[in-house]
């Protein structure tokens, strides 16, 4: 977050931290690749089967005609394919959306997604924190992008209010952005998500099937949005932005609605044991049926003592608006790595417990 009178704490420019970075954790302690327990990210580690690929989707290039945007309005409740864009992983649209809105003060999380900042500051933006629990915005924000669920701290913030954020900001001519990378896991039909509200000016959700579906490496994600913003990013981001094999992945992952159910089931369950096992050891957490999140004073030794086990973890050091570090915990992916981490996780704490990190 900045402001005119304090030194920027996310440069506009320069790498940004996010889970996943395991070569870094591999150097950094001295622990070979391979022999890492990652649980850095939110991703779903029991990944959607795709089916086989059909030799077309290597050798033509993509075709906007193919129904993959009708599709993802169908999935996702859009109005219709129109205000669907299929984009090369939502990131690509975090980092183009911010120079498509007029120059004005986001309001946003102090703790939540850390690419939402940088972008908007690289576009001239002013970037300042937003309380989430308020019902009337600041007067002096223009946008607002909300991370819902929130990543990491598992906040939620409900439809009906976003919607009468998104009244506040269109009296202003501005933009509510609504990021629901973790709304998968919610029930269809659960009334939380905002893309049946996409005809509406100045409205923008993003949605990723990389999270829920564990497809987090084909990069494909989705913008809704009425269809002339939609039209100025799809001019400034180009042609092809979504790849054949991409497309024919998330299709047959969209089309699977009994893989959905099922799988939504054993989130919710292995999500519960999860928050079980760091509740054992008097961690209080919140989350998401895809991670654990806790800022207990320990968080930080916590996550240092686990690292020097080879159990990687996504640390959130403190910062001036977040005065405490705090961790998040993805899934483990089979009963070895339940079994890994719960034996770490003991050892972890003893050596806190006897203030030492290993």
């Amino acid at each position: 977050m900045t402001d005119r009178t304090q030194p920027r704490e996310h440069p506009a420019s320069g790498p940004i931290a996010h889970g996943g970075n395991l070569h870094e954790a591999a150097a950094r302690y001295g622990i070979p690749y391979p022999q890492w327990l990652d649980l850095s990210t939110g991703i779903n580690p029991h990944g959607y089967p795709v089916p086989p690929l059909p030799a077309d989707a290597w050798r033509r290039l993509p075709d906007d005609g193919d129904g993959f945007a009708e599709r993802a309005a169908r999935y996702y409740g859009a109005p219709d394919a129109a205000h669907v864009l299929p984009v090369a992983g939502s990131q690509a649209a975090i980092r183009a959306l911010p120079t498509l809105l007029p120059r004005a003060t986001l309001g946003i999380a102090p703790l939540t997604y850390g690419e939402y900042a940088p972008a908007f500051e690289r576009a001239g933006h002013e970037v300042a924190p937003l309380d989430v629990r308020c019902d009337t915005l600041p007067a002096a924000l223009t946008h607002v992008a909300i991370v819902n669920p929130n990543n990491p701290t598992a906040t939620q913030v409900d439809a009906a209010k976003l919607l009468h954020w998104h009244a506040q900001l269109r009296e202003r001519g501005g933009t509510l952005l609504v990021d629901e990378a973790f709304a998968d896991t919610l029930p269809t039909g659960h009334g939380a998500s905002l893309a049946a509200h996409t005809r509406l000016d100045g409205l923008v959700v993003l949605r990723s099937p990389g999270k829920f579906f564990g497809l987090a490496g084909v990069r494909a994600g989705f913008v809704l949005a009425a269809p002339a913003l939609l039209a100025a990013l799809r001019n400034t981001l180009g042609a092809w932005t979504v790849s054949g094999p991409a497309r024919h992945a998330v299709s047959a992952a969209f089309a699977d609605a009994a893989w959905q159910t099922r799988m939504r089931e054993r989130l919710i369950g292995e999500s519960a044991r999860l928050a079980g096992l760091l509740h054992a050891h008097a961690f209080a957490t919140h989350g998401t049926p895809l991670f654990a999140w806790t800022d207990d004073a320990r968080a930080a030794a916590l996550h240092e003592a686990l690292a020097r086990r080879g159990v990687w973890t996504r640390l959130f050091p403190p910062s001036r608006y977040v005065p405490s570090a705090s961790v998040r915990f993805g899934l483990p992916g089979d009963e070895a790595e339940w079994t890994r981490f719960e034996q770490q996780l003991q050892q972890a704490v003893r050596a806190i417990d006897a203030g030492r990190a290993d």
